[in-house]
């Protein structure tokens, strides 16, 4: 069954909208990629300083490609799990160049095929760079959906089945930027809660 409340969440999240900084830094799907997997246990300052640095270096899986393990993991430092990150990265890079001619694939399966990303992640990088209806389910949307009332799950995953199952999909791509913009605002529950409330969103 659709949320009764559905518009005004949406109407209020669109007005309450800050544009995430990680946004600002990517200009393909490679970059997409690349950011969101990085983003991960990392705050967005951070990541966001990182992917600039990468980018101007390595903006293609074939530039990055010929950046050793140790080069990456240099650039990659600051951010969270960088050492694992860094190859995750590179591996990713290799697949995308052996499996896919240079070019992230547009599919879930393709996706997540690819070495350290999950289904967030795809997901995200499906809405953001290819324009395809899918839910990117992070802490942000989780608790948030589960809040609302709108859901009553314990994981990120059973949180985006149930998602897809009431939400209408001019929503799937929407409800991950709003939600993570609204929940990096009002981090705590209290926080949330009375955001909600002020806006006359019934929990």
């Amino acid at each position: 069954m659709v949320p009764k409340n559905l518009n005004l969440v949406f109407g209020v999240f669109e007005k309450n909208f800050r544009p995430i900084p990680l946004e600002a830094v990517f200009n393909s799907p490679f970059q997409i990629l690349a950011a969101v997997m990085l983003s991960a246990r990392t705050r967005d300052e951070t990541t966001v300083k990182i992917c600039q640095n990468l980018f101007k270096i390595a903006p293609t899986p074939q530039k990055l490609n010929r950046l050793s393990i140790e080069e990456l993991t240099r650039l990659l430092r600051p951010v969270g799990f960088y050492k694992t990150k860094a190859k995750y990265l590179k591996n990713l890079t290799i697949r995308l160049l052996h499996n896919f001619e240079g070019e992230v694939p547009q599919t879930l399966e393709g996706l997540t095929s690819l070495p350290g990303v999950g289904r967030k992640t795809a997901n995200i990088v499906l809405g953001r760079a290819f324009n395809i209806s899918a839910i990117g389910v992070d802490t942000h949307v989780h608790r948030i959906a589960n809040a609302l009332g709108w859901v009553k799950t314990k994981t990120p995953q059973t949180t985006e089945q149930e998602l897809v199952r009431i939400l209408p999909k001019k929503y799937w791509i929407k409800i991950n930027q709003y939600f993570v913009s609204v929940g990096q605002q009002y981090r705590s529950s209290k926080q949330l809660t009375n955001f909600l409330k002020q806006n006359n969103i019934m929990l």
